[in-house]
């Protein structure tokens, strides 16, 4: 078999840097095809147990919480599922996006845990807030360019991410979609407030049950909590980091709710031992969380 060039002159005929020339841009437009090959199949499903992740699946818990908390009609949906979302395996621990950064999409939470968080000079980190799936913690970023705290997994979580290019043209041809985005953002100010509430005035008993109820709640509204068992992935560090004190100071208000036979925080996982004396010791009151649309 022999080879020619466009212009029809044989293969052989040419120098040998052309022949390098001619091999190289090859091979490198065989690795662009297979690459871009790979991304597309990142964007459209991502293998999980052997089975592709269905697309259903991917934005089933953000359309249940914004569908509660706001209102959606069907074009609505239809709008939102058609949203290109690259879907990607992040482990525990790991920055989404740094403090400073100018991130070009955002991150949709489809399993795991995220939180915000932020760091001082001295290497003092507070965490801000905690993120459950089905949220975009980082929708503010559509329209603030620069970062100015950081977003991590907490555990092992896989993440969509949507380009602030086809979020903008989703919220100019659907402007009800813009709207409920709007609300999501205005609701999450509001837990920001009740988060600065619990740190600067209630005791540290209080700041951890307060905290419990909140993820609880909001885990509820995607049916990923039972009233009396669920996640909660923090370490003793971490809660510290939330609550504003130490992690001696975290691990003596966990045993000490334990030993009141109020609530056990252990292995990431709550367990509500007496529904009544946690109320009460929380004062927990779950207006902040705005999840009535008609209210």
């Amino acid at each position: 078999m022999r080879f020619f060039f466009m212009d029809g002159s044989p293969l052989s005929t040419r120098p040998f840097h052309v022949l390098t020339i001619v091999s190289l841009t090859f091979v490198g437009n065989w690795y662009r095809a297979a690459f871009v090959f790979i991304q597309r199949q990142q964007v459209n499903s991502l293998k999980k147990g052997g089975k592709p992740l269905e697309r259903e699946t991917v934005l089933a818990s953000l359309l249940r919480r914004l569908n509660t908390v706001s209102k959606l009609d069907q074009a609505d949906i239809a709008a939102i599922r058609s949203l290109p979302v690259a879907v990607r395996h992040w482990e525990g621990g790991r920055a989404i996006v740094s403090d400073g950064e100018r991130p070009t999409e955002c991150c949709l939470i489809i399993e795991g845990f995220c939180i915000r968080s932020k760091t001082t000079e001295r290497g003092g980190r507070q965490i801000l807030s905690i993120h459950i799936p089905g949220e975009i913690p980082d929708l503010q970023s559509l329209h603030l360019q620069v970062m100015d705290h950081d977003l991590i997994t907490l555990v092992p979580s896989t993440l969509g991410f949507i380009s602030h290019t086809s979020l903008r043209a989703l919220t100019h041809t659907q402007p009800n979609v813009a709207e409920v985005f709007w609300r999501d953002t205005l609701i999450d100010a509001a837990i920001f407030r009740e988060w600065i509430v619990n740190v600067g005035q209630r005791p540290a008993p209080a700041r951890l049950a307060h905290t419990v109820l909140e993820l609880r709640r909001r885990l509820a509204l995607t049916e990923r909590a039972e009233p009396a068992v669920f996640e909660f992935p923090l370490t003793q560090e971490q809660i510290g980091e939330a609550l504003g004190i130490t992690p001696v100071h975290a691990n003596r208000i966990i045993k000490q709710l334990r030993q009141d036979g109020i609530v056990d925080v252990s292995r990431g996982r709550v367990h509500v031992l007496d529904e009544t004396k946690l109320a009460e010791l929380a004062q927990f009151d779950d207006r902040y969380l705005h999840q009535d649309p008609s209210a």
